[in-house]
């Protein structure tokens, strides 16, 4: 009796994904690309170049290349170190302070003791929803000694600051910015208290912790990602004050139009010298991706 063997079967090929992946990352990867990626690659382009005029003043300007050298010329600037490290003191300052008031609405919120949580939430959250060129307008109106019935009562109790000062107006910003972005981190921290296990708390309770020692010492450490997060988000958005200065330039001399690196940018572009402004630009945003990197850096190895 002879036995055979059945036929080998070939052996199938691994499926190739195609194009479904492609097709699922299209509506990010598309306008990352227009919106994001070639407005930067721009705006390097043009930094490595500056505009010469040939025939004098009337005659005629063409861009030639000139590789770093605008970089310089922004370096050497007198405002660019005034203005940086103006930013630097405001995101020491307002960004502790405003994340630390969030994160205290947050675990209020989350409390057991709370009432009408959804009232003030929402009330916690409605300066973030209001533009900010009419939040820094309202906010200028009770700085000014003119107009500011604020002013007027800190008058008659015997207090005199100009809040437009020289020596105030960065503080001034920086409540402007904390009253509008508050809420917005409150939100984040809320929803990752919500996101918390519900038996934590209940055999913290049950052990006998009281309600401070939960929040301080259980809630806050377990939702310490969300706190980065926020801390980033901060971070970034300080490098990038533009409004509330700007705002500011029209009720206080105080601000100039160098203010914040922003605002810098702004001002030389304003003025035909893009390649100068594109420079300061990509500095600017090279600045941010290192900072934002080594904060990263430092509260993960924190958290190790």
């Amino acid at each position: 009796m002879t036995i055979t063997s059945a036929p080998a079967r070939p052996r199938r090929r691994p499926a190739r994904p195609g194009l479904t992946p492609y097709a699922f990352l299209a509506p990010f990867l598309i306008p990352f690309v227009l919106f994001t990626l070639v407005p930067v690659g721009y705006a390097f382009w043009q930094s490595l170049h500056k505009t010469e005029r040939t025939g004098g003043t009337f005659g005629h300007t063409h861009s030639v290349f000139a590789g770093f050298e605008q970089y310089a010329a922004v370096v050497r600037e007198p405002f660019f170190a005034d203005s940086v490290v103006r930013v630097a003191v405001f995101a020491v300052v307002q960004i502790p302070v405003m994340l630390l008031l969030a994160l205290l609405l947050a675990l209020l919120l989350d409390s057991t003791v709370a009432r009408l949580k959804r009232f003030f939430r929402l009330v916690y959250f409605v300066p973030y929803g209001i533009p900010g060129v009419v939040a820094a307008l309202m906010w200028a109106f009770l700085y000014d000694p003119r107009l500011s019935p604020v002013v007027d009562l800190m008058k008659s109790a015997g207090t005199h600051v100009d809040l437009l000062g020289h020596d105030m107006v960065l503080f001034s910003i920086g409540n402007v910015v904390t009253w509008t972005y508050t809420g917005y981190n409150m939100l984040i921290l809320y929803s990752a208290l919500q996101a918390l296990p519900a038996d934590v708390e209940e055999a913290a309770s049950v052990d006998g912790a009281a309600g401070w020692v939960i929040a301080t010492r259980i809630k806050v450490p377990m939702i310490r990602p969300a706190l980065v997060l926020t801390g980033v988000f901060s971070l970034i958005g300080t490098f990038q004050l533009f409004t509330e200065p700007q705002v500011f330039r029209s009720v206080a001399t105080s601000v100039t139009s160098t203010y914040t690196p922003n605002l810098a940018a702004y001002s030389l572009a304003s003025g035909d010298n893009y390649s100068e402004a594109a420079a300061l630009a990509v500095l600017l945003a090279v600045v941010t991706f290192l900072l934002s990197f080594a904060f990263l850096r430092f509260t993960s190895r924190r958290n190790g």
